[in-house]
């Protein structure tokens, strides 16, 4: 008998958990759920416009998707489109590949005043996701960014860039025009430890160095090596490599920054409190220290920076899944192996789980494929003993969705977004809005038409 499987999440694990699937059962029927009208999730949705080779990876998730045997079916909600309980019915096992879209808190004093944002919410906005909002106050001179990932590296870079430097990318045309108006003239990056364990990757840190009319500020004195730093540039080539380019930049002359708009790079400085009343006016940092093994402590000595917008990138969180498990303490479901555990902790039958929402937010894209390849391992061996639903269970709850945008529906609204970016002399500009994402899918005039 035919397997039937439900991937729920058209994202990079979801994507990667079916294409695994099909190469270890080859007769494997799969549907997989979205929710959004559009596939591809973080690739398309939280990678930076300007960094059109990563989103590249939507060329090889494609190619998976449009393989026999794997039925996309976006515009489905879990929860209020079809429950868990009905996925379950009617699959012989159900894999949860949602992700990680929530913004961890700073859970510090003023963390909540306008002008304090959470990174994922900025980066949904320029990336064009359909429920994040139209408008974005970028009103503000000057601005602080915390964290040492990439993640902080792409907000700092997008707030940074002078928006005429973007039009060549995705960005929809209300990102653009926002740009335009833009007053960034300085931005604080804070990063709580030293520069040897920051986890910035060397490429995407050097591209800081190389946007126009952008200077990098570092303080020498903050590039002081102790113990720790030089065992970990010793053991780590990547390491080496960021602590090589911060030195570079603190080597420059001052006399030669003459560029309108600056990023400080600060060390050793973890956020106390945000300042202001009715909105954001500055941002408290404590200075840190770091002992022997490279662990921070706070010194009571603190440093104010006025800024205008304060924007934490320390951390995604996974939103619950309606009817599936969720440990609120970590914010992911909990799993073995990819076995959704319930709460007695033994598996639920049939029930598994991939991506960032099985072990938090950690690793590259790419690391997914690892991940689920586990979860799918899993599966099959569970398969092997499981008792399997009817072959048509699976059929009828497709007949009883209504407003799903299949594969087809999707390359019509592709096939619409390249033609605006051919207007404009790119590849594509994303269409936003949820209401013409799908008038495009049921569309079936010419592209030209279509696009209008």
């Amino acid at each position: 008998m035919t397997p039937v499987i439900a991937i729920v999440g058209a994202g990079p694990a979801g994507v990667y958990a079916a294409d695994i699937l099909r190469t270890r059962v080859p007769d494997v029927q799969i549907d997989l759920f979205e929710k959004l009208p559009a596939p591809y999730g973080l690739v398309r949705y939280g990678v930076s416009p300007d960094h059109p080779r990563i989103k590249k990876i939507q060329d090889a998730l494609h190619e998976v998707l449009e393989r026999p045997g794997i039925r996309l079916l976006c515009n489905v909600e879990i929860g209020s489109d079809v429950s868990m309980d009905e996925l379950r019915d009617a699959y012989d096992a159900v894999i949860i590949a949602t992700g990680a879209d929530l913004d961890a808190a700073l859970g510090i004093p003023g963390d909540d005043l306008p002008g304090s944002f959470g990174g994922a919410d900025f980066v949904a906005w320029y990336d064009g996701h359909p429920d994040a909002p139209t408008a974005w106050p970028l009103d503000a001179e000057s601005v602080a960014v915390i964290g040492a990932g990439n993640v902080a590296l792409d907000v700092a870079r997008m707030l940074i860039t002078h928006a005429e430097d973007l039009t060549h990318t995705d960005i929809p045309d209300h990102v653009e025009q926002a740009f335009m108006q833009n007053p960034m003239k300085d931005l604080h990056l804070l990063i709580r430890r030293g520069p040897a364990d920051v986890r910035f990757s060397p490429m995407e840190l050097r591209e800081l160095g190389t946007r126009r009319d952008v200077d990098v500020i570092v303080d020498p004195a903050e590039l002081v090596l102790d113990e720790h730093a030089e065992r970990m540039i010793a053991q780590f080539s990547q390491r080496r490599i960021i602590v090589r380019t911060l030195t570079e930049w603190a080597s420059i002359d001052p006399a030669t920054r003459t560029a309108s708009r600056r990023i400080h790079l600060h060390f050793y400085q973890q956020p106390a409190r945000v300042l202001g009343e009715e909105r954001v006016t500055g941002i408290e940092m404590e200075r840190t220290r770091p002992d022997e093994l490279g662990r921070i402590a706070g010194t009571d000595e603190f440093i104010r920076h006025e800024v205008g917008a304060v924007y934490r990138t320390i951390g995604y969180r996974s939103s619950p899944v309606p009817g599936v498990p969720f440990d609120e303490s970590v914010g992911r479901v909990p799993n073995a192996a990819g076995r959704v555990l319930g709460p007695d902790g033994s598996p639920i039958p049939g029930l598994y789980a991939t991506g960032w929402i099985r072990r938090g937010p950690v690793g590259l894209i790419g690391s997914t494929k690892s991940d689920a390849a586990e979860t799918v391992e899993s599966l099959i061996e569970d398969l092997a003993t499981k008792t399997r639903v009817e072959p048509e269970s699976s059929a009828r709850l497709r007949e009883q969705l209504t407003g799903v945008v299949d594969w087809d529906g999707w390359l019509r609204i592709d096939a619409a977004e390249r033609a605006l970016g051919a207007e404009r002399g790119r590849e594509r500009t994303k269409i936003v809005d949820r209401e013409r994402l799908l008038d495009h899918a049921t569309d079936h005039t010419s592209i030209t038409e279509n696009a209008r």
